[in-house]
């Protein structure tokens, strides 16, 4: 679940503490070309007021009017498609006739959004299932399942915690790398014991700076599949204490900074910890895609985008080909 769907999330719960009617859209398919996926939300309030996007705009204003008179989701969810035809399709703007099916469900205390709210801020994944005859809401955890699943009796839907990046490691790249994570959703933490770092440090918003060290915090944090971890301290001493830990955890990526010499270094002393051969293979290094950037900003790029790839599911054997050619020692674009 991003940040925006949390704060869809919270936005309900609050306009539901102030007595609003409140009807949520959830994108359940899609067909064609169309501006949002299916899982995507919308709340909207009574007098019109929304949070979310279902379509980018193409279908949001129809819905706006309909919920506004109450000719939607009064008592029990129901269904609805736009662009069930080329003319409808370009009616409501939707591209190269795309068509989406939204259902829409009338919130009420019974919707469990509450229970939701608190099981993904605990880092916890959860599915929600709801009966479009009843409108019965029920939770349960779950370790895996398809993000949304409609049937027209159930709507599923799996929600799962916040992207969170580690960054260890308080110069110059980790300011860039930071802020361009919070961009991308990610909850960010920067790691650093070292004094000056933190006297230097330039305070963001949606960004954590700790002092304690790596390996504890990696504990702390009990990393889930949706962790990213990247050390950029050159100092192998912090480095190697983060990625000790963080390679026996089920985070989806786990990068260091450095040339390919220094990294296949780094497999060689990591190989000397508890850790398998398997787990050290899962160390990305050099880190970051090769855009043949230079500087910092455009390392964080590189970084962000292969973190990106590797989520998405993206072939990037092509695009990593020749990158320890193009590094120096320090492991950035010579």
């Amino acid at each position: 679940m991003n940040s925006m769907d949390v704060e869809v999330l919270r936005t309900a719960i609050e306009w539901l503490d102030h007595a609003h009617r409140v009807v949520l859209g959830t994108v359940v398919r899609t067909w064609g070309s169309s501006p949002r996926p299916p899982g995507s939300w919308m709340v909207i309030r009574d007098d019109g007021q929304v949070a979310g996007s279902l379509s980018g705009g193409c279908i949001e204003d129809d819905l706006i009017g309909r919920v506004r008179r109450a000719e939607l989701a009064l008592a029990l969810p129901e269904s609805t498609i736009y662009g069930a035809n080329a003319q409808e399709a370009q009616r409501f703007g939707l591209p190269c006739g795309g068509s989406v099916q939204i259902v829409l469900e009338p919130l009420s205390r019974q919707s469990r959004l509450d229970d939701l709210l608190v099981e993904v801020q605990q880092h916890h994944m959860v599915q929600r299932q709801l009966d479009m005859d009843s409108g019965a809401v029920s939770l349960e955890p779950v370790h895996a399942g398809d993000a949304v699943s409609f049937d027209g009796k159930t709507l599923t839907t799996v929600h799962g915690p916040h992207l969170r990046l580690l960054s260890i490691g308080g110069g110059q790249l980790s300011r860039y790398l930071a802020a361009m994570a919070v961009m991308l959703d990610y909850e960010v933490t920067v790691c650093d014991p070292r004094e000056e770092y933190h006297e230097g440090w330039q305070a963001l918003e949606g960004v954590a700076l700790s002092r304690e060290m790596p390996d504890d915090l990696v504990v702390e944090m009990k990393l889930d599949a949706n962790s990213a971890v990247v050390a950029v301290t050159h100092d192998p001493k912090l480095d190697d204490l983060a990625l000790m830990e963080a390679l026996k955890t089920p985070a989806f990526y786990v990068g260091a900074l450095g040339s390919r010499r220094n990294n296949e270094a780094r497999r060689l002393r990591l190989r000397e910890f508890d850790l398998t051969q398997d787990e050290v293979d899962l160390l990305k290094g050099p880190v970051g895609l090769n855009l043949g950037g230079r500087t910092p900003p455009e390392i964080s790029l590189a970084i962000l985008a292969e973190m990106t790839a590797i989520r998405r599911g993206a072939h990037l054997e092509a695009s990593l080909a020749d990158w320890s050619t193009t590094t120096t020692e320090c492991g950035v674009a010579a």
